[in-house]
């Protein structure tokens, strides 16, 4: 497997994500090459502020995993965590980070802030941006135009 096919996972969870009324986004966990969790964002339906995608595969994967430490797993979201979620691999442990779209608002891997590069925190992980960045952007303009119309 590689980044390309899970991060078009990661678009399925995204449409999921819109279909239920959430902004688009979708990440998967994935360890030895195998998706161990996933996760939309649900911020609304759940009533939880720290419901992203991102939170939620991590989640997902500590349970399958029976562990909150996922040491060496990588991590593939549509658009670029913000500093809450990157808290939360940092603590996970992910190792690898890979991201469709940059967020210029609230990116913490680069756009705003780059938390990876700040020496002063105990873990990093390696990143990578932009993998099916297109089709993750178009996911987020299609979606913010449709409430703008609406």
């Amino acid at each position: 497997m590689n980044d390309t096919v899970f991060m078009r996972r990661a678009l399925e969870l995204a449409q999921r994500a819109r279909t239920e009324g959430e902004v688009p986004v979708g990440a998967v966990v994935v360890l030895d090459g195998t998706i161990v969790g996933e996760g939309w964002n649900r911020p609304i339906s759940a009533a939880d502020a720290t419901s992203h995608a991102e939170t939620e595969a991590i989640r997902a994967a500590c349970r399958t995993q029976e562990n909150y430490r996922l040491a060496g797993a990588s991590l593939y979201v549509t658009l670029e965590p913000c500093a809450m979620c990157i808290g939360a691999m940092f603590h996970a442990r992910i190792a690898r980070v890979v991201f469709g779209a940059a967020d210029p608002k609230t990116g913490a891997a680069g756009s705003v802030i780059d938390l990876f590069a700040e020496p002063r925190l105990n873990h990093h992980a390696v990143v990578e941006g932009g993998v099916l960045a297109e089709k993750c952007g178009a996911l987020l303009r299609e979606f913010f135009a449709a409430r703008r119309q609406g």
